[in-house]
């Protein structure tokens, strides 16, 4: 391959990447468990942002109930942004799979 074929190709990957990043900082999603008695924000670099805990679940005394909505609502979040890093890698690749040979794990 020839060298300024692989500087075209390194300069698209850079603003590939770029995009990317900047539409990760976009990301927000919202997922809750126990029909809403618990809601969290996550952002996409897979951050909690935001807890939202109902107070009646509170008055119920129940640690367990809490603490397994909690995990509930936070693997519902993260689901939520890898689809969604999953789909804007997509978008920003038109789709292709293993550029060059390069697959990352969850994004194809």
């Amino acid at each position: 391959m020839e060298v300024k074929a692989l500087q075209q190709m390194l300069a698209q990957f850079r603003q590939v990447q770029e995009t990317l990043e900047k539409r990760i900082g976009e990301i927000s999603v919202e997922a809750s468990a126990g029909g809403g008695m618990i809601t969290v924000r996550m952002n996409g670099q897979k951050q909690l942002t935001d807890v939202r805990v109902e107070l009646d679940l509170f008055k119920s005394k129940d640690q367990e109930m809490l603490q397994e909505l909690i995990l509930s609502a936070v693997n519902e979040a993260t689901r939520c942004v890898d689809e969604e890093l999953s789909k804007q890698m997509k978008d920003l690749t038109g789709g292709m799979s293993g550029v060059m040979g390069l697959k990352i794990p969850g994004l194809f």
